[in-house]
């Protein structure tokens, strides 16, 4: 491993001024379980990494009926799905991240983390090869082995999003607050990610001196299910083949309101509208769930090797949406 400075700092202004701009190749350091990997395989060599887990106040879970929930960026994984208030709630959350890692995996990792993490491609993984995302002119997934990956949203190159808490965040609405030390935002969890066709180097809108303070999700509305469906490989903890998380509030009989968000099936977590428009208003039965899984994949484009991948999704889509009439 390359030598690197490590930094702590006491507040966000000092983070700011830590990792300062792209030259001074500085890395966010937190629970550490995706930046340690890539570290070790050489994908990426810092120059310097700010632990940003000496700043205080950014480790709570803050509950308000009408607000609601207020999770600070350092929040582990493993508290945040152990929260009562959060599985009653907020169930998909708690369920995508059940989902996401091994136990010792969610005792470290943070959500502020989670949402940031890299790609998990074998071709990007790989230290040997040099593809579009690390600079080179190539996404080798396009001609290669490219079972795992992007069937919406792809192109130039073909990763997918690796979060389980990621959709479900979009599906519940959630913001997140970035700063700079002196300038605060607060952005939809939606606009956060980016696609490879607007910039193929990176997957989020941070800029170089900015993290991610605090995750914000609004209060659901009274009778509102949410769920989180994946299918993997492995019957373990394991990438997202597919997944979904779906988000419905009932109003009279039918639906009122609806979220559908797809993961591990492109780049970022995939929110679908025409999914959604073909739930409300209509009731939820199996003709409305087979209408509503179709349009979520109508945009498909497969590689050669995932094509399985459209009616794997459908069929999460389909289940997801059946568990919320329970």
């Amino acid at each position: 491993m390359k030598p690197f400075e490590y930094v702590r700092v006491k507040d966000a202004r000092q983070a700011a001024q830590a990792l300062g701009t792209e030259r001074d190749q500085a890395k966010i350091l937190a629970g550490g379980t995706d930046l340690l990997g890539e570290m070790k395989d050489y994908l990426v060599t810092p120059a310097r990494l700010v632990n940003i887990k000496t700043i205080p106040n950014l480790d709570k879970i803050e509950h308000d009926d009408k607000k609601g929930l207020k999770l600070g960026a350092l929040v582990t994984l493993s508290r945040l799905a152990e929260d009562k208030n959060v599985r009653e709630r907020y169930t998909a959350l708690a369920q995508a991240i059940d989902l996401s890692a091994m136990p010792q995996i969610r005792n470290a990792a943070t959500i502020g983390g989670n949402l940031c993490q890299r790609p998990r491609c074998w071709y990007y993984r790989d230290e040997h090869t040099i593809c579009l995302k690390k600079g080179g002119s190539k996404c080798y997934a396009v001609e290669g082995e490219n079972q795992y990956h992007a069937i919406l949203g792809g192109g130039p190159c073909y990763i997918v999003h690796p979060s389980d808490p990621a959709p479900a965040l979009v599906a519940l609405g959630a913001r997140v607050v970035i700063t700079d030390g002196t300038k605060t935002r607060e952005v939809p969890l939606e606009q956060f990610f980016i696609l490879p066709a607007q910039n193929v180097r990176r997957e989020n809108i941070l800029a170089q001196n900015e993290i991610i303070t605090h995750v914000l999700v609004p209060a659901p509305a009274p009778g509102t299910r949410s769920v989180y469906l994946k299918e993997r490989e492995k019957d373990s903890y394991d990438w997202a083949l597919a997944s979904a998380a779906v988000v419905v509030t009932p109003n009279a009989g039918s639906v009122g309101a609806a979220r559908v968000v797809l993961g591990g099936v492109a780049p970022v977590p995939w929110r679908v509208a025409e999914a959604e428009k073909a739930l409300v208003g209509q009731p939820l039965n199996p003709a409305t769930l087979a209408r509503a899984a179709e349009a979520a994949l109508a945009g498909a484009t497969p590689l050669e090797k995932n094509g399985y991948k459209v009616p794997l999704a459908q069929a999460v889509v389909r289940r997801a949406l059946s568990l919320t009439m329970a």
